[in-house]
């Protein structure tokens, strides 16, 4: 994924060579939609480690900043989420993945983690209003 030469901000963002731009932590943010509704399922990070088990495997990988440890998403439930296609960013520090979810995305059981929505109307007590996922 890394290559001998940094490239030029011109060949980061408009050629075809790939080279992710890990941040200061050596992280890239990922957002993870349903291959057919478009429906924004998960926004994770990935390490190299977690991107190349992703490319390699076909099944979607994080790291998982408050454990500080590698996972595959639905490792423990069979939940996985199977890439369908991946696109960078202009910069090539962010991913939007098209995955197909073998089952709920979310750990409460949701379809998708963002199942509720933020009402502006009201006090922060009762802003988070549910919503179809």
């Amino acid at each position: 994924m890394s290559s001998s030469a940094p490239l030029t901000s011109q060949e980061r963002e408009t050629g075809s060579h790939f080279a992710p731009k890990f941040d200061s932590n050596g992280l890239l943010t990922c957002v993870v939609v349903d291959a057919l509704s478009k429906d924004v399922l998960v926004v994770a990070f990935m390490n190299e480690e977690a991107l190349g088990l992703t490319r390699s495997t076909g099944k979607i990988h994080f790291w998982s900043r408050s454990r500080n440890a590698l996972w595959m998403k639905g490792e423990t439930s069979g939940n996985v989420l199977k890439v369908e296609e991946i696109r960078v960013d202009c910069d090539q520090d962010a991913l939007v993945i098209a995955a197909t979810p073998a089952g709920p995305t979310c750990h409460t059981g949701e379809t998708s983690c963002f199942y509720r929505m933020l009402n502006a109307e009201v006090d922060d007590t009762v802003a988070l209003v549910r919503v179809k996922t």
